[in-house]
């Protein structure tokens, strides 16, 4: 899609129900609707799912594959392409450092909002959920590992694992977010001391990236029935009982998402001369999408074509900060959900808590944000909190029959921050387009789809 299709699309009103955005409202409606009605059919005498809610989980999943798949391959061609392409700005490294610094200032402020929330609000000692549900997680994080998995075992960032069950053992394969993220930077880097001979290797690395984001586009389309899946299947197996018995949990961690994206964000801007309304009219595509697909790295095309053509952020360092923060920016993720999860299972065991604890939790959450990798769910950086502080692991089990719920809230306060840095960084190192910043038109989340995939 063309610029100048682009315009014309603009100029003419289009049907409200073309709308990508009154389509994925419509198909959180309806997998709302039909969510309710497999939860009222139930399940069938052997505790199986019934057919509908089947369906639901099985869109859904197909859904979130499709994203997965091409994670590994967009991650690194979109990190070699935004290193080369920072080579055209004269002031790189301070717009790197730049960048970093402001991660880390609203992830602390994050942290210290989820910490305050979690004192106040008390989650752990209102929870009316079973003990007999707290279970130790499959998937667990501490610093060793991460700081191991900053290593990558192969270029290729896979790891496998085999479980051992009746039907005997299987293996699968999976990949590590960081450690592609590392070998994409180390491998960007080395390209460009080789200089003229890595030309060919790069223009290949642009046509592959080209082409991942034409295939994300396709999947991206797909968003309103896999938003049906999702959602539907989220409200048929986990319904509202779950949700009622860690209510003032659920509370806290929606006021902390909140006071982050409608406060903090908003000041944030003002006090760097922006208007905060059209920050979020310009980046609300990608929030959106964040939403629905509970992932950073799916969203990843989405944030830097909203950040680029509507909040004015150059292409050379909008293609380096918003994927460097797809994989290492979680604000709801990695700052406020940790923060009020660790003080809801202290409260729950009764472990106390001093000052030593709520420092040792801001660290966490300040530095160790890469754990989550941008995926679906913040297990991971959850029982990461949780050891460090030396806390019972088999909480995290209290917790994830809500996840998805509480995950659709932080992903979109995770991808509003990665917008939203690097808005800020080329505000005030002056190489922001306030013209385009203040303009009143924006290109929705399939057009900035579009826009990525040119």
């Amino acid at each position: 899609m063309s610029n100048a299709s682009l315009a014309a699309g603009r100029s003419a009103p289009k049907p409200f129900y073309t709308s990508f955005g009154f389509q994925v409202l419509a198909a959180m409606v309806l997998g709302l609707v039909l969510g309710y009605i497999a939860r009222q059919i139930g399940t069938g005498p052997d505790g199986a799912a019934n057919g509908l809610t089947t369906t639901l989980s099985t869109i859904g999943s197909i859904f979130v594959q499709l994203l997965r798949a091409l994670v590994p391959v967009l991650v690194f061609t979109a990190i070699v392409a935004s290193i080369v392409k920072l080579r055209e700005l004269n002031n790189a490294a301070r717009l790197v450092w730049q960048t970093l610094l402001w991660f880390a200032i609203t992830a602390l402020i994050a942290v210290v909002i989820g910490i305050a929330l979690g004192l106040i609000i008390q989650p752990g000692t209102t929870a009316t959920v079973a003990q007999e549900a707290a279970r130790a997680p499959s998937s667990t994080g501490s610093w060793l590992d991460f700081l191991k998995g900053l290593v990558p075992s192969n270029v290729f960032g896979l790891q496998a694992s085999t479980k051992v069950g009746d039907a005997g053992a299987t293996t699968s394969l999976s990949f590590n977010v960081l450690q592609i993220l590392v070998v994409s930077i180390v491998v960007g880097v080395a390209a460009l001391k080789v200089g003229d001979k890595a030309e060919p290797f790069l223009e290949f690395n642009r046509s592959l990236l080209a082409i991942t984001r034409k295939v994300l586009w396709w999947v991206i389309r797909l968003t309103p029935i896999g938003t049906i899946g999702l959602l539907g299947n989220a409200v048929a197996v986990y319904g509202w009982d779950a949700l009622a018995s860690l209510g003032w949990f659920t509370a806290a961690i929606y006021i902390g998402l909140a006071l982050v994206l409608f406060v903090v964000y908003p000041v944030l801007l003002s006090a760097n001369g922006l208007n905060p309304v059209r920050f979020f009219q310009g980046a609300w595509p990608a929030i959106q999408l964040a939403f629905v697909s509970r992932s950073s790295i799916g969203t990843l095309p989405v944030t830097e074509a909203v950040t680029e053509r509507n909040l004015g952020v150059p292409r050379e360092y909008a293609a380096f900060a918003v994927p460097l923060g797809a994989t290492t920016k979680m604000d709801g993720c990695a700052a406020i959900y940790p923060a009020i999860a660790a003080i809801f299972v202290a409260q729950f065991y009764q472990v106390p808590l001093g000052i030593q604890e709520y420092l040792l939790i801001a660290f966490v959450s300040v530095i160790g944000s890469a754990a989550t990798a941008g995926l679906t769910g913040a297990v991971v950086m959850l029982t990461l909190t949780l050891s460090t502080l030396g806390l019972p692991l088999q909480g995290v089990g209290l917790l994830l029959a809500i996840d998805p719920i509480l995950d659709m809230g932080r992903t979109a306060v995770n991808v509003a921050g990665q917008a939203l840095v690097p808005t800020l960084v080329a505000k005030r190192q002056g190489i922001l387009d306030q013209a385009q910043y203040d303009a009143t038109e924006s290109i929705d989340a399939l057009d900035a789809a579009a826009v990525a995939a040119e």
